[in-house]
Parts: C-alpha cells; structure tokens; sequence
C-alpha cells in the first residue's frame, strides 16, 4: 500500500438530503507530498497552493528566467545556433527549428522551439527511442548533449516556459496518462520548464511502462510542493554536470 491512495467513502445527510462524500488517504505521504502543500476548498472542489504560487515568488522566479535566459542567448546561442545551422542544412533538407505544440501552464498550448534533430516526418507524437532511425548524424550529437533543446530559452523570454520546472510532455502523453496517474495534472499548475528535478534524477526518455511515468510525476509534484532558488541552482548544476559527462537516457 506504500504511496497509494485509500479511499473510504461516508454518508454525509444536510437538510435531509444523503450525500456520498469519498476522502483519501495516503499511507505514506513521505513518498509525494510534503508539509509544505496548503489546500485550499471552494465548495467541493480542492485547489492547491504552493510557494510558486506566491506573488512575490512568481515575480522572483520569472526575473531569474528573463536575466539567466538571456545570457545564454546572448553569450552562447548568438554563435551557436549559425553553427548548427549550417550542419543541420548540409546534411538533411528541412528547416533548422523545429517547433511543436505542448501543453503548458494550465493545460494551455504553446509552441515548444527545438534544433531540428530529425529528417522530415509524419511522426512528430511519437515517442524516440534508441537508434531512432529518424535521428540525422548531427541530431544524434545534438540530443545526447541537449544542445537541440537550447532554443527553449526563447519559449522562457518569452513566458511560455521556465528554466526549471516540469518538462512538458507530448499531448499523446497527455491524453494518454492524464487520467490514469495520480497527481499527473498538478504539473499543469506551474509553467514547464527546460530541465526539471525527474529529468537530473535519471528520469528522462521514452517511456516504456506506467512506472516510467509515475516516477516522473512523483519527482515533479516534489519540486512544485518544496521549490526553493537553492533548488533551481542544484537542478541548473546538475543539469550541466549530466551533459558533460552524458547520460544513457539522453538519445
């Protein structure tokens, strides 16, 4: 029963009407939340509140997104970027962004720019995986190091996406998953970001059974609920220590 959810359903009479209310339970919070998770109710319906979710915190966080976004645009993708651009075009037709619509704050689209990685498909949805044969030579470079991921600091500019947060997932996973793990949708309540705290613990890459994504729900519910900026410095940090030294899971 260890981190699962109990439910004991009681008979609730108000005004003569018999109403069936459910609680849950959880038999080891240590495992998903934490003390610092506020609820909130409005009728019958709980909304969570996190520090992220503190003015003051939101207004800190989205100028460390501006100021740390732009120095990497400026200081690294101003040169980088015509590079890769090049080499993207020498060895595959297709434009050198790619760009795709995610869910993000709220559920709502937004489009989530990449280095084109791939030749040209029909398969945008679809899940890669190792060896993918729609992976060109560069691309393969490009995402064992993340470097295809760094025009999202242009999604952060301009307030689709954080540096930190959730990654945010293909609509397919969305739909898929939305329904069928716990807690899964609390990641819609802060803007996704370019790396997260699942993706530095080793939980990145396709998917292979629903443990893959609980694991990864379990770490991002973790960091909305105890986000601190000393929190975002270690996941920057180790971000960067991942890509220098690789990681199985990057392909």
């Amino acid at each position: 029963m260890k981190g699962e959810f109990v439910d004991f359903k009681n008979l609730v009479v108000d005004n003569g009407v018999v109403e069936t209310q459910t609680l849950k339970f959880i038999s080891d919070p240590k495992e998903i939340f934490s003390k610092n998770l506020g609820v909130e109710f409005y009728t019958t319906f709980p909304s969570q509140k996190t520090i992220l979710h503190n003015p003051a915190i939101k207004i800190f966080k989205r100028t460390f997104d501006i100021v740390f976004s732009l120095i990497v645009i400026i200081g690294i993708l101003s040169w980088l970027i015509p590079i890769l651009a090049v080499l993207i075009k020498l060895e595959s037709n297709g434009p050198v962004f790619f760009k795709q619509g995610r869910p993000g704050i709220g559920e709502n689209e937004f489009f989530c720019y990449k280095l084109r990685s791939m030749r040209i498909n029909k398969t945008s949805e679809e899940e890669i995986s190792k060896d993918d044969p729609r992976v060109t030579k560069v691309g393969k470079f490009m995402r064992k190091t993340s470097i295809d991921e760094m025009p999202q600091f242009l999604n952060v500019l301009l307030g689709d996406m954080s540096v930190v947060g959730p990654r945010p997932h293909l609509w397919a996973q969305n739909i898929e998953y939305g329904n069928r793990i716990k807690k899964y949708m609390v990641r819609h309540c802060v803007k996704p970001g370019i790396t997260g705290l699942a993706q530095v613990s080793g939980y990145r890459g396709k998917i292979e059974k629903d443990q893959d994504m609980i694991n990864r729900v379990k770490f991002d519910v973790f960091y909305i609920e105890n986000w601190s900026f000393l929190l975002d410095l270690k996941i920057i940090y180790q971000t960067v220590v991942n890509i220098l030294k690789g990681e199985e899971k990057a392909y």
